[in-house]
Parts: C-alpha cells; structure tokens; sequence
C-alpha cells in the first residue's frame, strides 16, 4: 500500500496579514482533519525574512510548512491576488491538493473524503457575480475555441436566475497527478495569464483567478465537484450581520473580515483551535518577547478584499 498522503492544503502565510491568519487557519485544520492531512504555507521568497518569528514557531508546533515561492515575474505586471495560483501550482507528494484562502476556519470534525473527488476539482460556487454580464463568458470561452458551458446554476448568494457555472477559488481541491490537459494548477495559470491579456475584459483583476477557474477545470479534462454550501460557507455580503444557519452543520466558514467573525461568534472558538493546537490563544506569544497583555490581534485581515 502507498503511504502517499490523501491531501494537502496549501495556503499564503505573507507577512504581515496573512502570516497570522495562515496560523489560525492551520490550527483549524490540526483541529478538525485527521494527522494525516498535511499543511503548507506558502510565501512569497523575497519576503520569507519578514516572518514574524511566532509564526514560524506556530508552524513548527502544528506541524505545518513554510515554503517560498517565486511571485516576482510571475505575471506580466504585479498581482497579488494571483498568489493562489501560484501556491497551488508548487510540487507536493499527496494524492489531492486543496488551495484554501487564509480567511478560512473550519469548524467540524472533518474528511478529505469529503473534498476529494478523483477526475475532478472540487470547489463551491461563488456567492455573486455582480461585477459583470454572462455575456463575459462568450469572451472568455471564446478566447481558447471553446463553447460556453451549457449548464446552469445558482449562486450561493443570489435567489434569481441561474448562469454559467462560476466558482469561489477560496477552496480549490485537486488532483495532484496531471490529467488528459495536464496537471490542473499549471493549466489554471496559464489559462489566467491568457485571459489576463484579453484587452476587451476590463474587469480582469481582481477577479481573475475565479473567472479563469472553470474554463482551466475543462482545459485540464476534469469536471467540476460543486462543493455542498457546508463545505464553504461564505460569510458577509448579503448575509452581513446574520448568524449562522441552525439547520446545517457548517463545516468550513470563509470569513473574509475579523470583524464579521466577531460578529458572528466564531472568535472565541478561533482562540480555542489555537490554544488546543499551541497552548497559547494568541500567536504572537509564542515568539519571545511576545505581547504578554493578549490584546494584540492576530486577524487584522487585509484590506480592499473583493466579494467571493
């Protein structure tokens, strides 16, 4: 029998915002997922000095990963956002790989079984598309000679018609083996860098990563896994200020602001994931030196996030 791990999750730990999100992210994982599971953050290499020394110590505890990657060059002109296709696209040793946002808990005991779907990229839809017309399918699809989907769907947070299936790239699970088109990270970013030169889509960034991911699932020769809405649950937005369903078990939340998990009660249970896995509710206490008072936040999440 292979000892090949099932799964990895791969996510940014990017000071200054995203290194301290990743800990409690990755506390989140030891908590809910089997030993098994394996977690890697990734940062960008020129910037892998500006860890914060707790962060690394957090990973060390959970035994979780700091890998660099190369983001500079990376795109014809600087994209942050794009991080995620980059991270996705680096080497690991497991069978399925997860790309997960930063801004993500989970809340359950869980199973990659639950994720991972072999032939395909399991991923949730988005909760809105406000930012364009369907008609941007026609330009997309059309740039790669390929017909727009015929199927339809609804998305997470909109009641009203159904459009051409678009996903959230906040959780993106995947083959790690290359498939008919390749392997699926290598074609999401060179389907993405193509759309990203399309001059007539104005709306390129920062949405790019999620308009490129259907079209880069079909190139790939996989099919798509719509994620059940418990699976990742997207928060804010329409839903800004309600508190979680009682009538589904949420598994995975996406949170997207400190202050909505506030809102909606799940800072404490984030503290607790972390006081498990550490000992400590705050993680810049696990660096020497670090703040002893327990006010400093370790969530101030980055500003200007678009809309999943």
């Amino acid at each position: 029998m292979s000892d090949r791990p099932e799964l990895t999750f791969a996510y940014i730990a990017e000071p200054p915002d995203y290194q301290f999100m990743g800990c409690m992210l990755l506390a989140s994982i030891r908590q809910q997922f089997p030993s098994s599971v394996k977690a890697i953050g990734y940062c960008p290499e020129h910037r892998m000095g500006e860890l914060h020394p707790a962060v690394i110590r957090a990973h060390e505890i959970m035994g979780g990963e700091i890998r660099p990657m190369r983001t500079e060059g990376m795109w014809d002109t600087p994209y942050p956002h794009g991080n995620k296709i980059i991270a996705a696209m680096q080497p690991r040793d497991s069978r399925y790989s997860a790309f997960v946002d930063s801004d993500v808990l989970f809340l359950r005991p869980n199973d990659p079984a639950n994720l991972c779907r072999e032939g395909h990229v399991s991923c949730s839809v988005a909760a809105s598309m406000v930012w364009a017309e369907q008609s941007i399918w026609d330009t997309i699809y059309g740039a790669f000679d390929m017909p727009v989907p015929t199927e339809r769907i609804r998305l997470m947070r909109r009641s009203g018609k159904q459009v051409v299936p678009y996903f959230s790239a906040g959780l993106v699970v995947f083959p790690e083996d290359a498939g008919p088109g390749g392997r699926f990270p290598d074609v999401w970013y060179e389907t993405a860098r193509r759309i990203d030169r399309i001059e007539a889509l104005d709306k390129r960034r920062p949405y790019l990563d999620q308009m490129s991911l259907p079209v880069a699932i079909r190139r790939a020769g996989l099919q798509w896994n719509m994620l059940p809405e418990e699976q990742h649950y997207i928060l804010g937005g329409r839903i800004r200020g309600k508190p979680l369903p009682k009538d589904h078990e949420i598994f995975t939340v996406h949170y997207r602001d400190s202050e909505i998990l506030r809102e909606v009660g799940l800072m404490k249970a984030a503290r607790r994931f972390l006081q498990a896995q550490t000992g400590e509710k705050f993680i810049r206490r696990l660096a020497p030196g670090g703040e002893a008072d327990g006010e400093a936040d370790d969530l101030v999440s980055p500003q200007g996030e678009r809309l999943e």
